[in-house]
């Protein structure tokens, strides 16, 4: 007696190995079929069996879309059935994103974080006057409270005013003025008490029935 055995390692490689070998033969055998009716009728029978099999994508946007680029994708963009999607190429597959940028960050005061520099630049674009000396004093402010984060430790104001000198390319100079930022116990006491309350939690005491008392006679 003698046994006609498969071993995977001779087998072709799945293009998409999610949805199995039987998945695959069904692709290979409609791109076998001969006419184009056969073949819309086998493709479309063939992304009903794939979406049975993935289930938990049917809450994805663009379920059946996906399907069907994957039916594409496995049958090596040779099947050409009567798709209701666009078919994609492979060309578009294989095309490389385009390179992000690498985000611009105060790269000298990390610690600061990166919407410093967003209110800054913002600052920066008004006009001089009140309610721009009031946002400046604010960056100050946040920037002194950041710092507290990052060192947990008291900062003199000069320090925080030769940073925001830097970090605005000396547009912004409070090195010379006699205003003084909130105090560093302040900073820290709202700091923790911000911590403390997110931390709380409601406990309603529970309330007594008082039908199932006994009564007096």
């Amino acid at each position: 007696m003698t046994f006609d055995l498969e071993y995977n390692s001779e087998r072709p490689l799945m293009i998409i190995p999610e949805y199995g070998r039987h998945i695959q033969k069904l692709v290979d055998h409609c791109l076998a079929l001969e006419t184009k009716e056969e073949q819309d009728k086998m493709a479309k029978a063939i992304v009903d069996v794939m979406g049975n099999l993935q289930p938990h994508l049917r809450d994805v946007p663009d379920f059946k879309h996906k399907l069907w680029d994957q039916l594409f994708i496995m049958a090596d963009f040779k099947l050409d059935v009567a798709s209701p999607y666009p078919q994609p190429s492979k060309e578009e597959l294989q095309e490389k994103p385009e390179g992000l940028p690498y985000p611009k960050s105060a790269s000298r005061y990390r610690y600061y974080g990166n919407n410093i520099q967003t209110m800054i630049d913002i600052a920066l674009s008004w006009e001089d006057g009140e309610k721009k000396d009031a946002l400046v004093f604010t960056i100050a402010n946040h920037m002194k409270k950041c710092y507290l984060n990052w060192n947990k430790d008291t900062v003199d104001d000069a320090i925080i005013f030769k940073h925001l000198f830097d970090l605005s390319d000396g547009k912004i100079d409070l090195r010379e003025t006699k205003e003084a930022l909130s105090e560093s116990s302040s900073l820290l006491r709202k700091r923790n008490s911000q911590g403390q309350s997110s931390s709380k939690t409601v406990h309603k005491k529970p309330q007594h029935n008082n039908q199932h008392k006994n009564r007096k006679r």
